[in-house]
């Protein structure tokens, strides 16, 4: 797993990357209430806003960490918001995105340089 220092998590699986928010992030909104998730077939850039996220304290946004191609979002989350509180690393993944290149996420943090920055 890659972080983000927007407190997101990336896992790769080939081309495809899922995204998500650490514990720390989840902590840090509090109970959350609600999650809008972009559609499948979206074309994202690094840096779009492609996800709200609102909790009893804030209203927050994901944006997309790669360039690539929304492939699949999450969808029981619409339902069941609060597994953002309950499993942020595992159940409670955002979307997948497709990329030209997984190597990308390297760029990211490793653990241990995200831990250094939350603590």
């Amino acid at each position: 797993m890659k972080y983000t220092e927007d407190h997101e998590w990336l896992k790769a699986d080939g081309n495809i990357i899922t995204v998500g928010i650490t514990e720390h992030a989840s902590t840090s909104l509090g109970d959350v209430v609600f999650v809008e998730l972009p559609e499948v077939g979206t074309e994202v850039e690094k840096g779009d806003e492609i996800v709200v996220i609102e909790s009893v304290k804030a209203a927050s946004d994901i944006v997309a960490p790669v360039d690539g191609e929304i492939v699949e979002v999450n969808e029981a989350l619409e339902d069941e918001p609060g597994k953002v509180n309950e499993d942020p690393t595992g159940e409670a993944w955002f979307f997948k995105v497709k990329v030209e290149d997984a190597s990308v996420i390297n760029d990211y943090m490793d653990e241990a340089a995200y831990k250094a920055l939350v603590e």
